[in-house]
């Protein structure tokens, strides 16, 4: 096997793409990561690490990394690919904070990791990939789904801050919330909605578009607002729209820790895909 070192998002995609598309699902947040950093390669504002690992020509393996944030690895046809990576990515930035993927293949990761000299790990957060191809909306929630407009600013800055405290691993580099919204709204196939109840309630982003699907997340609602339907009603509305569009897929990531979220995505017509952990070394 070799391992190959990919200058940009472009070419990742020219060589990696086939091999992710086929797993589209699994490899939502790879596919979107790429596509937006090959539309605008300064985006997370340092050098991506991408590579990818091929036996006799064949794609066995794909990696992305925007730094600080963890690497991500694909699903993997040959298990022994993410020791290459190990090794490499070793040399290139010995301070990886951690690393996001298939269970099996981020504990070999993490695993290959320490033994040649990097940091130990542990599992930070256990995480399911749910994908939605139609969605019912939720009966009796209150309220109506509307876009997001300049004057939710400070409000959306304050749940995003909020929801990064509650949500994120630690370990996990933190949120910047104003890069995020900016980012978001910036995209041209992103955005960020919002749940009205006779004043905003609920906010929901989406963004990171596959060749045929697109990516929801994050969700929240402030505590003293929760168990009222309105993040679930939300995303509902949200999915409906994006489906509507055009999109034959939606996809969202979910805390396994959380069972409320897990219970709420799938009565609204999400189904488990795969799980993921993320690991965090040091």
């Amino acid at each position: 096997m070799i391992l190959r070192r990919l200058s940009g998002a472009g070419e990742f995609l020219e060589v990696a793409g086939a091999y992710l598309e086929r797993r589209e699902a699994e490899h939502n947040l790879l596919l979107g990561l790429a596509g937006r950093l090959r539309a605008e390669p300064t985006l997370f504002g340092h050098e991506p690490y991408l590579a990818v690992v091929t036996d006799a020509e064949t794609v066995v393996g794909a990696f992305l990394r925007t730094p600080p944030h963890n690497l991500v690895l694909s699903e993997l046809d040959d298990p022994v690919a993410v020791e290459l990576v190990a090794a490499d990515l070793l040399e290139v930035d010995p301070t990886l904070p951690g690393v996001l993927g298939p269970k099996a293949a981020a504990a070999r990761f993490a695993s290959a990791w320490q033994q040649l000299g990097g940091a130990s790990g542990r599992v930070a957060m256990g995480e399911r990939i749910y994908r939605a191809d139609r969605t019912h909306a939720p009966a009796g929630v209150p309220g109506r789904m509307r876009a997001y407009e300049p004057a939710d600013r400070e409000t959306t800055l304050r749940w995003l801050r909020e929801f990064a405290d509650e949500a994120m691993a630690p370990g996990d580099p933190l949120l910047d919330a104003e890069d995020w919204l900016e980012g978001r709204l910036r995209e041209p196939d992103g955005g960020v909605v919002i749940w009205e109840d006779a004043s905003p309630v609920s906010f929901a982003g989406f963004g990171n578009p596959t060749p045929t699907g697109i990516r929801v997340g994050p969700v929240y609602t402030p505590r003293e607002l929760r168990r009222r339907g309105y993040a679930t009603a939300l995303v509902a509305a949200l999915t409906d729209v994006l489906l509507r569009r055009g999109r034959r897929h939606c996809f969202l990531f979910t805390d396994l820790a959380n069972p409320t979220s897990n219970s709420i995505y799938q009565r609204i017509g999400y189904t488990p895909v795969t799980d993921v952990d993320m690991w965090v070394f040091g």
